[in-house]
């Protein structure tokens, strides 16, 4: 799952000497935190090549190539992430290639003094971990993109491209400005240490240490091509002919006349109960590859979904909690009081676009599935379960670590690593930030009010979400710095405008997106910039490859979307999409409801007595309350360290996906997951640390290859496969979708 990853992170070696050469100095490695002495060597060689030719060209290649894939699958039922990982795996033989084929001749830039060469040398560490960071721009995702496919394949509307491509680059971009404000704080410090970073720093160094060819086995990147040919090969069954085996519920196939039984045995539409899938894609679909993900947090996630999908939600659903069985037991739609999909045009006026209070009143409040009212519930309980979490395990530790933070910034102070990177480099100018900062304000309000305020969101409302995410950035930032949490600002955002300015549907998701991901923005910029501090990468070349990386990924995912919104006919209305048809848009879909829930109709007149669901906001207090059992426990029995491991936050947002994700990613998700890293990692450990990313990146990058050619060769001219059962995407479950209470129509289900 992304953005999960263990607190007990592994050290690669053994302990360095406390004096290692730089050159012709000697330093001590004074570094105050433990996991980074074991992980990252102190050594640096200035003189390496970082920004070269090949760095350029795999680094680009792979930003292009990674948004392309990921956008163009975050159209599809099973929408397929494929992370940075991938390219850090292919880049590096190929940067080895180059190097031992390609001319050492300087080449002379015309009209210029500058000259430079296609082959600096050997392919090294410093260029690997660059090409590295150009790709996880490519693989990041575009937030904003959701909102150009909302306002084009749901509520129909024209967008102006530009106000799209502005919107789009602005989001991303305005990270820059808080991360060069904060990075003296979060990046010099070496309090602020970075846990997921030393991960990759292991995995850098393990790349290149030299490797032999085991005896009668593969090295790491012939296993990586016989994965990635294997995955390659068997996506074909999945994508195209015989799409049933991505969600076979065996319940439905046994009572396909009974409701209740499809309710409870659909992976799609219900329980999930006696469902799986033989497709990779629905394995890593929408929680991302489980081969990566710690053990520990496997466990966690799992009881979540558990308790949430197999108590609380049958709990509230047969008990007919808030009408629920007028309702599909699980939908991201939004519905009436007759049962009905909520018809948006009846409340909203044509010509402003945002409510009008009087066709809302004299229609209907609007009503959600059981599982997407409390889906809500869980976000509401995990932004406050990650606050109670982080203060009472890691509060003492952060307090500390930040007293120590701003007592070595006064004496200009720092570790061995802050000592290597200003004597060797030159930094980043603060203007450049702030230049970029500037721009990107000016380019968020012409997006905003400019194009005939098609974005809704006011000037006022641009510089108050900014002015929530530079508040915000260096709190959470601490936070991830120092314990790899991240608490969103998604739901504060939403609620915080929703109250403001209700109404209106644009200027509810801009003002999120504004003040939610700048901020998480910043973080990333900042997280990358931690780990070019430790692998000694002159700062200036990463600002330059983060700045390109992201103007890069931005421009590729903004025209593969629109690309795609505009030539694939009724793209994200599966209703009107033919058989067999992928482009249904399940993650666009919730985004799309999220807007009327928030936006048109607000949270005043959902959560609270002028709503149906005022009760969700005790799950605030339960995930507030929620670590302290578990904190509690941990100090009574301190020698019982799996205790610890009992994250809350991570119990509570277990489920949290659902919608879009199913029953279904969920069970298949774990059950890969246990298996490699519980009984693979016990019982062939060297071969689990040898193998398992890369087999993750493989199996990824397999599906994402085959699965574009299909577009390409037979999904473009409307041939999704051969004609017969299999061809189904769904379960075989069409009755799982149908509501129970008695009198209630809709399409498809019979009326009880």
């Amino acid at each position: 799952m992304a953005g999960v990853v263990d607190d007990a992170l592994p050290v690669h070696a053994q302990e360095h000497e406390s004096k290692v050469g730089i050159a012709d100095d000697t330093e001590v490695d004074d570094c105050p935190i433990e996991q980074v002495r074991l992980t990252v060597p102190i050594t640096d060689d200035p003189t390496q090549p970082a920004l070269t030719f090949r760095t350029w060209v795999l680094g680009m290649a792979s930003c292009i190539i990674l948004a392309f894939v990921n956008e163009f699958f975050g159209y599809r039922t099973n929408p397929l992430y494929v992370s940075s990982v991938s390219a850090q795996i292919v880049s590096l033989p190929l940067g080895k290639l180059m190097a031992a084929t390609l001319p050492t001749k300087q080449i002379r830039v015309p009209f210029t003094k500058w000259t430079f060469s296609l082959n600096p040398g050997p392919f090294n560490l410093k260029e690997h971990a660059l090409i590295t960071i150009f790709a996880s721009a490519g693989s990041s995702g575009v937030y904003a993109i959701n909102i150009i496919t909302i306002v084009k394949a749901f509520y129909h509307r024209s967008i102006h491209p530009l106000a799209a491509f502005l919107l789009a680059l602005s989001t991303q971009m305005l990270g820059y400005g808080w991360a060069g404000i904060f990075r003296k704080f979060l990046v010099d410090s070496p309090y602020m240490w970075w846990p997921a970073n030393l991960v990759q720093v292991s995995l850098f160094r393990a790349f290149h240490e030299k490797e032999k060819r085991p005896k009668g086995g593969n090295t790491r990147l012939q296993f990586f091509f016989l994965v990635f040919a294997a995955s390659f090969a068997y996506y074909i069954v999945p994508g195209y002919f015989f799409p049933t085996i991505s969600t076979i519920s065996f319940v439905c196939l046994i009572w396909k006349n009974s409701i209740t039984a499809q309710q409870i045995g659909s992976g799609m539409y219900g329980l999930g109960i006696g469902s799986f899938g033989l497709d990779w894609n629905t394995v890593a679909g929408f929680l991302g590859s489980p081969l990566a993900v710690p053990g520990f947090a496997i466990i966690n996630i799992l009881v979540g979904f558990a308790l949430f999908i197999y108590i609380v939600v049958p709990i509230a659903y047969w008990n007919n909690f808030y009408d629920a069985k007028k309702f599909p037991l699980i939908s991201s739609h939004t519905f009436d009081s007759t049962g009905a999909t909520y018809n948006v045009s009846r409340i909203l006026n044509a010509k402003t676009f945002d409510i009008d209070m009087d066709s809302y009143n004299n229609y209907s409040k609007l009503y959600l599935s059981i599982t997407f009212a409390f889906d809500y519930g869980l976000s509401f309980a995990t932004l406050t379960a990650t606050i109670s979490h982080v203060v009472l395990f890691h509060g003492k530790t952060i307090y500390q670590m930040w007293r120590k933070t701003t007592t070595a910034l006064k004496g200009q102070l720092g570790d061995v690593h802050t000592r290597i990177m200003k004597k060797n480099y030159e930094q980043v100018p603060e203007w450049w930030f702030a230049t970029i900062l500037v721009l990107m304000i000016v380019m968020a309000l012409i997006a905003c009010e400019g194009f005939g305020k098609q974005l809704q969101l006011p000037w006022w409302g641009v510089l108050f979400s900014l002015l929530i995410a530079l508040v915000f950035t260096l709190p959470i930032g601490v936070i991830q710095a120092t314990t790899n949490m991240q608490p969103g600002l998604n739901v504060i955002t939403e609620l915080i405008i929703g109250y403001l300015y209700p109404g209106k549907p644009l200027a509810n998701v801009a003002f999120k997106t504004y003040g939610y991901i700048s901020m998480s923005q910043a973080l990333g910029f900042l997280g990358d910039f931690k780990l070019g501090h430790y692998m000694k990468i002159p700062p200036r070349s990463m600002f330059i490859v983060q700045l390109v990386g992201t103007i890069v990924a931005s421009s590729v995912y903004f025209s593969t979307a629109w690309w795609l919104l505009t030539t694939i006919p009724n793209i994200c209305d599966a209703s009107m999409l033919p058989e067999g048809s992928p482009w249904t848009c399940p993650g666009d879909d919730v985004f799309y409801n999220a807007s009327i829930i928030w936006g048109i109709v607000g949270p005043q007149r959902m959560f609270t007595k002028d709503g149906i669901y005022p009760g969700m906001n005790w799950f605030f207090l339960i995930g507030l309350l929620s670590p302290v059992p578990v904190w509690l426990l941990a100090r009574k029995f301190p020698n019982h360290k799996w205790i610890e491991l009992i994250n809350m936050p991570l119990i509570i947002a277990g489920a949290n996906g659902i919608p879009p994700a199913r029953s279904v990613n969920y069970i298949t998700w774990g059950i890969v997951g246990i298996f490699f890293n519980f009984y693979i990692y016990n019982k062939f450990k060297a071969w689990w640390a040898r193998h398992t990313y890369i087999l993750s990146a493989a199996l990824d990058a397999g599906v994402a290859f085959l699965g574009v050619m299909l577009y390409f060769a037979l999904q473009s001219y409307d041939v999704f496969g051969p004609a017969w059962w299999g061809l189904d995407s769904t379960d075989h479950c069409p009755l799982a979708r149908c509501p129970t209470a008695p009198g209630v129509v809709a399409k498809g289900c019979p009326v009880l």
